[in-house]
């Protein structure tokens, strides 16, 4: 069996308040995201398929609130829900947020390195 705290998984994405710490376990992804208020992954989402993140992700969200437009609406997501956001998302923080998520590492990768290269 593994554990792991958010000190122990390695950040990915740094910048403009925004943190993002990845570790492969098994053919998924554990990520500890955290995103301040106003943060919109949108731009950074242009370029993939419908504008949108085509990787799905189970989580958790510890507080805040976060706004996730979808081709077929939108849907505010609170501190202390679990959630399934199924691929075809972007995620907009109306709040300071922090959520832990379990991603399919191969869809998730390739979201991940589309958003670094988008950052420069």
């Amino acid at each position: 069996m593994t554990a792991f705290t958010r000190e122990d998984v390695p950040v990915a994405i740094q910048a403009n308040g925004v943190e993002v710490r990845l570790q492969e376990v098994g053919e998924m992804t554990l990520s500890f995201i955290h995103l301040p208020q106003g943060t919109d992954m949108g731009p950074a989402l242009k370029g993939l398929q419908d504008d949108l993140c085509q990787c799905p992700h189970w989580g958790y969200l510890f507080n805040g609130r976060i706004r996730m437009r979808t081709a077929s609406g939108e849907e505010v997501y609170e501190g202390g829900q679990a959630y399934y956001w199924a691929p075809g998302h972007a995620p907009e923080a109306l709040e300071d947020s922090d959520v832990v998520e379990y991603s399919p590492t191969a869809a998730f990768n390739e979201v991940i390195d589309h958003v670094k290269a988008q950052m420069g």
